[in-house]
């Protein structure tokens, strides 16, 4: 058949199907396990999905972060690595597609996110202070206590529903900002924490107008806000489909101007720049970079490399440029999106809209005779483990840790399941096979009786808590 037969053939069915703008050039064989293995897998993981072995993990949607495919030319440019110690010619390659695509003027790598969130949280609180987000992020939370701050969360309230339908329901309540500045004053807020693409509330993106807003409120008062770009990437393509006069700018254009309302951001590179490893600091400010680039010498590095290797440095660089271009962003939303109406088909209750980098179970809906003492969210991510070998992750109580002066649980309106999707990993088939063990586990949701925790850790309890079933 020919090419003209073959385009007018697809007009008079008028269907256009896109595909990834990859192909794929090297595979990695997955394992396929019995029930009774990943039973067995499962206690001895403490029915922790953290816990479970990657060899006993068929289709891994544990995380989005350092689980991406890079490039040939990412693969290609660790072939160039310069591994001086000091003054490698890959950092100034980085720092140059910091300034080019982010926009901001002073650059410190970091070994991954969390190490720019312990860096930015030491220099810039203090004892007393107060950070108003959008919605908490366990690390970053966590990160901003140990340094004697106090989180205050401002999102929308409809953020905490997970069935409210809005288009930027990731963003700040600019009435919630102005009552902790009128309640505590400027001074002890050192700045505002807000996050792209909001991760706890499923992946929920924040419009231009809100970070504009956010800027014109708090520039005044000389309360800086910083940006956790780690998928900001995402949240740019939500602005062009879903924001006005944003339809006709590219990924690239639309990144820029966000980050120029801001004053710096963190960044796990895990995530939107495309690698296994790594992570940056940026900002506009010259004193606090002196600060930053001081400091990181302590905990990770020196400041032209902050605890990377060359090579690391020169594929986040590469992956940058990568991470911007429409095409990627679309297709990569795009899985997202195609599994997430699948769940929406056969009325699974998932958080809706559709976010960017995975989609949310609502286990509270889909296991609504248990509470949330007997931790859904966590019981759900077991049982589509047991059905399949699929890893995914709690969002909820666990996550949400407990209150540090009460000592007891920190109990968030919202308990999910995370099945977050790696970047240019899996195929569409990968997609169908997940939707159809979800689908298996909740039709057999009525058995489900939850779980104990038997072991609690001091910190970030996600991680390595384990549990029994009842």
């Amino acid at each position: 058949m020919s090419g003209d037969s073959l385009h007018t053939m697809g007009q008079q069915h008028g269907r256009r199907s896109w595909a990834e703008p990859w192909k794929i050039k090297m595979v990695e064989p997955l394992k396929i396990t019995t029930r009774e293995q990943r039973l067995a897998a499962l206690d001895e993981a403490g029915w922790n999905t953290f816990l479970i072995k990657s060899d006993d993990t068929y289709i891994d949607l544990l995380t989005d972060s350092g689980t991406s495919a890079m490039s040939d030319r990412q693969w290609a440019g660790m072939m160039l690595g310069d591994e001086s110690y000091a003054g490698s010619r890959n950092f100034y390659h980085l720092e140059a597609a910091i300034q080019k695509f982010y926009g901001y003027k002073h650059i410190v790598p970091t070994h991954q996110g969390r190490g720019a969130e312990h860096l930015i949280s030491q220099v810039m609180i203090k004892a007393g202070d107060h950070i108003p987000g959008n919605m908490y992020f366990t690390t970053t939370r966590e990160h901003q206590e140990m340094a004697g701050g106090t989180f205050h969360d401002v999102i929308i309230d409809e953020a905490h529903d997970p069935q409210a339908i809005l288009p930027f329901k990731g963003n700040m309540d600019l009435g919630k900002i102005k009552a902790i500045i009128d309640q505590f004053g400027a001074d002890k807020i050192p700045y505002i924490s807000l996050a792209g693409t909001v991760n706890m509330a499923g992946g929920q993106p924040v419009s231009m107008a809100n970070v504009r807003a956010i800027r014109e409120l708090c520039e005044p008062l000389g309360i800086k806000v910083m940006l956790d770009a780690t998928r900001m990437v995402e949240n740019a393509l939500f602005i062009q489909e879903r924001e006005e006069g944003y339809a006709d700018k590219s990924i690239a254009q639309i990144l820029l101007e966000f980050c120029s309302y801001t004053d710096g951001a963190w960044m796990s590179a895990k995530k939107d720049n495309l690698v296994n490893i790594g992570g940056w600091l940026a900002v506009n400010d010259w004193d606090t970079f002196e600060e930053l680039r001081n400091l990181v010498v302590v905990f990770e590095g020196l400041h032209t490399y902050g605890g990377l290797a060359g090579r690391d440095m020169e594929a986040i660089a590469i992956g940058i440029e990568e991470a911007v271009q429409d095409d990627h962003v679309r297709s990569r939303v795009g899985q997202v999106r195609y599994l997430g109406e699948l769940l929406t088909e056969w009325d699974i209750p998932i958080v809706q809209p559709i976010g960017g980098h995975a989609i949310f179970l609502d286990a509270k809906r889909f296991y609504p005779h248990l509470s949330q003492d007997v931790y859904p969210g966590q019981t759900l991510a077991a049982y589509l483990y047991l059905d399949s070998g699929i890893r995914s992750m709690e969002r909820g109580i666990v996550s949400a840790g407990r209150d540090p002066k009460t000592g007891d649980h920190k109990r968030p309106k919202l308990e999910l399941t995370r099945l977050t999707i790696p970047r240019r990993v899996y195929t569409q088939a990968h997609m169908d096979v997940v939707a159809e063990s979800v689908k298996a586990c909740f039709d057999a949701r009525e058995e489900a009786r939850g779980l104990e925790m038997v072991y609690e850790p001091k910190y970030l309890r996600f991680f390595q808590a384990r549990f029994k079933p009842l």
